[in-house]
């Protein structure tokens, strides 16, 4: 199972893994920046946490193994599809690792949708603003290969498959989340 959600926020991962974890009953597998195993703390948790370190600057081949090794044994892993927390809130343009990684494993993908983090930890602050409210919503869990038009070749998949996970996402976020999926009808 693979869990896809926006980012906009370092509260993003908290929120996730504290909320999310004890309802699977099983540990979350992560993508993250390599980078985070630099940090002195962050560093030993990602290390310790279950995080597959991903190379940003272009396609990590070794990231994207590990990551279906990680589906390929039955684990969930949790995929920020945009590669990095939006500096503006709104969803940004994705790379097209999730719908690769989902086409060739056949994971169910579970999209999640996270508001107001950007408020409650904005970018560039080092710790979080107390009593302020976020929200996280849960859509319907579903499988590519059910949702994607028969016949497309390997690229049309990809693309539609991105645009697909994106919507997913995109209507369960608040309005001014949406950025460039501001047209779907909220859920």
């Amino acid at each position: 199972m693979i869990l896809a959600a926006n980012h906009i926020s370092n509260a993003d991962p908290v929120l996730i893994g504290a909320w999310l974890t004890p309802r699977l009953g099983r540990r979350i597998h992560w993508l993250g920046k390599r980078e985070m195993f630099d940090w002195p703390l962050v560093g030993w948790l990602a290390r310790n946490g279950g995080v597959v370190p991903v190379d940003r600057g272009g396609a990590d081949v070794e990231a994207f193994r590990l990551a279906q090794r990680v589906l390929d044994a039955g684990h969930v892993l949790m995929v920020f599809p945009e590669g990095t927390r939006s500096p503006t809130g709104e969803l940004q343009r994705p790379k097209d690792g999730l719908a690769m990684l989902a086409l060739r494993t056949g994971a169910t993908i579970v999209p999640i949708g996270i508001s107001n983090t950007d408020r409650v930890w904005p970018k560039g602050s080092p710790v979080p603003h107390p009593g302020r409210h976020a929200t996280m919503r849960i859509g319907e869990p579903f499988k590519l290969a059910n949702e994607l038009p028969a016949g497309l070749d390997r690229k049309a998949s990809k693309g539609a498959a991105t645009e697909l996970i994106m919507r997913r996402i995109a209507v369960l976020l608040d309005a001014r989340h949406r950025g460039p999926y501001g047209d779907v009808a909220p859920g």
